[in-house]
C-alpha cells in the first residue's frame, strides 16, 4: 500500500508515529525512560515526523496527478465521487487540508520544481 494514496486518518498517524519512535529510539540506543526529546532524537538521525514524510509523498503524488491530462485515468479516478452510507474523510479532503496548511494551490504544481521545493521546505 502507498502511503500517496490513502486517507490517513489521526489514529493511523498516531500509531505511526509510536512506531517510528520505538525504533528511532532503539537507533539511537535509549529508552523511554531516559526521557530524550523526540525531536533531538530525529535530529541525532537526520529524519523528518513520519506525518510529515505522509505529507510530503501525499502532496508530491497529488502534484504528479495534476500535471496529467485530462483525459489520464489517474486523474479521472482522483474526480470520481463514490457514494456511501456513511461520510468517509476521502484523499481529496486529506489534500485539500495539506495544501491549506502549507498554502499551496493547484496552479503551483505546474511548475514542478517549484512544486517539489514548496513541499519539501515547509518544516
Amino acid at each position: 500500500m502507498r502511503s500517496e494514496t490513502w486517507p490517513v486518518r489521526k489514529e493511523n498517524v498516531v500509531a505511526l508515529q509510536r512506531a517510528e519512535m520505538r525504533m528511532v529510539r532503539w537507533m539511537c540506543g535509549t529508552k523511554l525512560k531516559y526521557r530524550f526529546p523526540s525531536k533531538e532524537l530525529r535530529e541525532r538521525l537526520g529524519i523528518d515526523d513520519i506525518a510529515l514524510v505522509l505529507q510530503q509523498n501525499r502532496l508530491r503524488w497529488y502534484g504528479h496527478v495534476l500535471c496529467k491530462e485530462d483525459d489520464d485515468c489517474v486523474k479521472k479516478c482522483m474526480e470520481y465521487e463514490v457514494e456511501c452510507p456513511r461520510p468517509k474523510k476521502t484523499w481529496r479532503e486529506v489534500v485539500k487540508e495539506d495544501c491549506q496548511a502549507r498554502k499551496l494551490n493547484t496552479e503551483d504544481a505546474v511548475d514542478r520544481s517549484k512544486w517539489r521545493k514548496l513541499i519539501k521546505d515547509v518544516r
